[in-house]
């Protein structure tokens, strides 16, 4: 069975606690998951809003649409944001130092998950993320 849930958001005023808060309606309504699958996606939903939150407002805010998909195969989402386009090589990405304090948002990410995705269409960036399910 496949289910979707979505989310619209602005930030600011909101801030990573709305996808905490929405992730907590889906795993309420969506018992399927184990806690593994939530927990390493959850971190990586989090973690990806986080930085479009950080790095893509230009000074005026940016409008975020939040869709999750998730089925017997994998769970899934896509987040598009208003934001400025981002400069970004996602095969570069690596974790930085145990002494940086910065660096490590995309490079956890795929860390965590199987595909993370970055696409500019038109005048919003798209991001993807698959987490394999452990049943598949």
């Amino acid at each position: 069975m496949t289910t979707e849930h979505h989310i619209d958001f602005a930030a600011p005023p909101a801030d990573v606690n709305i996808v905490h808060e929405f992730l907590d309606g889906v795993w309420s309504r969506d018992a399927s998951l184990t806690a593994d699958e939530r927990l390493a996606f959850e971190l990586a939903l989090v973690e990806l809003a986080a930085n479009v939150m950080q790095h893509a407002d230009t000074g005026a805010g940016v409008a975020c649409r939040l869709r999750m998909i998730v089925d017997e195969a994998s769970v899934s989402a896509l987040l598009s944001d208003t934001g400025r386009a981002g400069d970004i090589d996602l095969a570069a990405c690596e974790m930085p130092d145990e002494l940086s304090e910065s660096g490590r948002g995309l490079a956890l990410v795929q860390l965590v998950v199987d595909e993370l995705g970055y696409q500019r269409v038109g005048s919003s960036n798209l991001w993807t993320i698959r987490k394999a399910r452990a049943a598949a």
